[in-house]
C-alpha cells in the first residue's frame, strides 16, 4: 500500500511539473482583428511543428487594444508575452520603459535580418530614439486611388481639356487634385451620379489620416524640429482649406460621417471616382466578386508625392512572462521564407526582398508601384502623445467641415498640440 502510494505522489508530482513546462511553452499574443492576423494564424501550426511552443492569438478591434494594453504593461509579470505596437504608440510605449530593447537579440539572429526591411518602417515601428524596440509586422501606407475608365473616357478627356486647357492626368499636386475631384462629381452621361472622391470624416482617425496626406502633399507637418507646432502655418491652413472643399463639394452627402469601411464600399460600389485609403485594398477593389469597379482601379502617389505611413511591430514587453519563446516566435513569423508566404496569401509585406520577390510580383504587379511610394511615405509625429494629438486633431477637423473658420481651428490645435510636445518634455 505505501509503494502504491508513494508511486501516486511521482506521477501526480511528474504531471504537475510537465504540465507547467507545457504552460510555459504556450504563448500570448495580443493581435488587431485585421488580415495579417488571420494569415498568420493558418501558418501556426508550421511553427508549433517546429518548436513545440504553441501560440495563442487574442484578436479583438483596434478600438479596444490600447486600453487593453496598458495595464499589462505596467504590471510586473503582465498577460502577453508578445505584442503589436500601432505607430501611433512606437513612442508612448518605448518612452514608458515597457518594452524590451531588441539589439542584441536580433544581432544573434540570423533570421532577423534587419538590412532588409524597408528604412522607412523600421524608422517608424523600428528604432525609438536609436534603440531597436520593435520588428516591423505590417504596413499601411495611404495612397490616392481613381477610375481608370473614367481617366480614359473619350468624352471627358474632351471636356476636361476644354476647361482647363491640358490633358486629363492625375495631378502632381493637391490644389489641381481637388480640381479633378470637382470635375469629376457628375450627374449625368455615361457614368450616372458620381461623386469625386469618397471621403471619412469619421473622427479622430479616419478623418485625421485622410487629412495628414493633404496636410504632407503640400509640405506642411505637425511639428517643426525642435517640436513647435506649425500646423497652423500657411501650408496647414492650405491643406485644410482645400480637405474642406472637397469634402463638402465633392463626396457623398454622409462622408463626413464616414469610416474606413463605410468610404472604401462607395468607392467599389462604383460612386465615387477617387479615394485616398489604405493600399492593401486594391486587391479587393480589383476582386469582380466584391467590387463593381473591377479592373478600372490606378494607384497613385499623392498628388504632392508625400503619403502618410502607417504600420505595425512587433514587440517583446518587460511584463512579459515567456521573452526567450516570444522571440523565438517573432524571428520565425519574420524570416523570409514566411513573410513570403504572408504576401503571397495577400498580407502587406515590410521587407524590401519581399516586395520586389518574382513570385510575389507575379501575383500582385501594383507590389512595385507600392513599394515606390512607401519607401518616401513618412508617418504621423511618434512621441508619449501621438493618440492625443490625433484626438485633437481630429475634433478640430470636424468642426470645420461643420463650418467653424480653418484659422481658428488650427490655431486652437496648434495650442493644445504645443502643450502635448511640452508635457513630453520634448520642448
Amino acid at each position: 500500500m505505501k509503494k502504491l502510494y508513494r508511486l501516486l505522489l511521482l506521477v501526480m508530482a511528474v504531471t504537475f511539473v510537465f504540465t507547467g513546462l507545457a504552460q510555459a511553452e504556450t504563448i500570448q499574443i495580443l493581435m488587431e482583428g485585421v488580415p495579417d492576423t488571420f494569415i498568420i494564424q493558418e501558418l501556426l501550426p508550421e511553427f508549433e511543428r517546429e518548436t513545440g511552443i504553441k501560440v495563442d492569438f487574442e484578436v479583438v478591434n483596434y478600438a479596444q487594444m490600447h486600453a487593453k494594453l496598458l495595464p499589462q504593461l505596467m504590471t510586473k509579470e503582465g498577460a502577453y508575452d508578445a505584442i503589436v505596437v500601432d505607430n501611433y504608440w512606437a513612442g508612448e510605449f518605448p518612452a514608458g520603459g515597457w518594452l524590451e530593447p531588441l539589439d542584441d537579440l536580433a544581432k544573434k539572429t540570423r533570421s532577423v535580418e534587419l538590412d532588409k526591411y524597408v528604412p522607412s518602417m523600421l524608422e517608424m515601428v523600428g528604432y525609438y530614439q536609436g534603440t531597436l524596440y520593435m520588428i516591423p509586422f505590417y504596413n499601411y501606407t495611404m495612397l490616392l486611388f481613381y477610375r481608370e475608365d473614367m481617366m480614359n473616357d473619350p468624352q471627358l478627356k474632351k471636356d476636361f481639356k476644354s476647361k482647363y486647357a491640358r490633358n486629363l492626368k492625375i495631378p502632381n499636386n493637391l490644389k489641381d487634385y481637388i480640381n479633378l475631384s470637382s470635375f469629376m462629381t457628375i450627374d449625368s452621361g455615361k457614368f450616372g451620379k458620381i461623386y469625386g472622391a469618397s471621403m471619412m470624416g469619421l473622427k479622430p482617425d479616419p478623418i485625421s489620416m485622410e487629412w495628414t496626406n493633404y496636410l504632407f502633399s503640400i509640405g506642411g507637418d505637425y511639428y517643426d524640429k525642435n517640436w513647435k507646432s506649425i500646423i497652423n502655418n500657411s501650408a496647414g491652413i492650405q491643406a485644410a482649406t482645400l480637405y474642406v472643399k472637397n469634402m463638402t463639394e465633392n463626396a457623398p452627402p454622409g462622408a463626413p460621417g464616414y469610416g474606413f469601411d463605410e468610404a472604401i464600399q462607395m468607392f467599389m460600389q462604383g460612386k465615387a471616382f477617387s479615394i485616398v485609403t489604405f493600399w492593401m485594398f486594391y486587391v479587393d477593389m480589383q476582386d469582380p466578386e466584391k467590387s463593381q469597379v473591377a479592373g478600372n482601379v490606378g494607384l497613385s502617389p499623392m498628388p504632392g508625392g508625400a503619403n502618410l505611413n502607417g504600420g505595425w511591430g512587433w514587440a517583446i514587453p518587460k511584463s512579459s512572462p515567456n521573452k526567450e519563446a516570444a522571440w523565438k516566435f517573432i524571428s520565425w513569423v519574420e524570416s523570409f521564407p514566411i513573410a513570403k508566404k504572408r504576401a503571397l496569401a495577400g498580407g502587406a509585406p515590410t521587407r524590401s526582398d519581399v516586395f520586389v520577390d518574382r513570385d510575389v510580383v507575379a501575383k500582385y504587379p501594383h507590389y512595385p508601384k507600392v513599394y515606390a511610394i512607401l519607401k518616401t511615405a513618412k508617418p504621423v509625429p511618434e512621441f508619449t502623445y501621438s493618440t492625443q494629438m490625433i484626438e485633437v486633431v481630429g475634433r478640430e477637423l470636424s468642426l470645420m467641415i461643420g463650418g467653424k473658420s480653418v484659422p481658428k481651428a488650427l490655431n486652437t490645435a496648434a495650442k493644445e498640440l504645443d502643450k502635448l510636445a511640452k508635457r513630453a518634455k520634448l520642448r
